[in-house]
């Protein structure tokens, strides 16, 4: 059981290193979301535990989807390279996802700066 859980551990941690190495959008997010995120908690410090929740559950979420988003991808380039509308769709509505993730950040750094 042990041994399992260390090989699922390391086979999600390899998943990480490997969309940091081979992924521009997710090492986008991962450095620059990150960066801007502890810039702004620098500027408007002090905060309280439930604002550093927040920009944690805000920047974390970014990254599950982005994430979710660029293995969606290569999955379905993999299974149909060429241009296939439907397969266009389903890309467009996982980038959707990110898309919502970064508002739902944006709406946290507004809430957290100025209420």
């Amino acid at each position: 059981m042990i041994t399992s859980l260390i090989k699922r551990f390391t086979y999600a941690v390899s998943g990480i290193l490997i969309a940091l190495k081979t992924d521009k959008s997710y090492r986008q997010q991962f450095f620059g979301a990150g960066l801007a995120i502890i810039i702004f908690m620098f500027i408007v410090w002090p905060l309280e535990k439930i604002d550093i929740l927040f920009l944690g559950l805000a920047y974390v979420l970014i990254l599950i989807t982005e994430l979710q988003n660029s293995s969606f991808e290569t999955a379905l380039d993999r299974i149909h390279p060429d241009i296939h509308d439907e397969i266009g769709k389903s890309k467009d509505m996982a980038a959707g996802a990110v898309l919502t993730a970064g508002f739902f950040l944006v709406f946290v750094l507004i809430v957290v700066a100025f209420f």
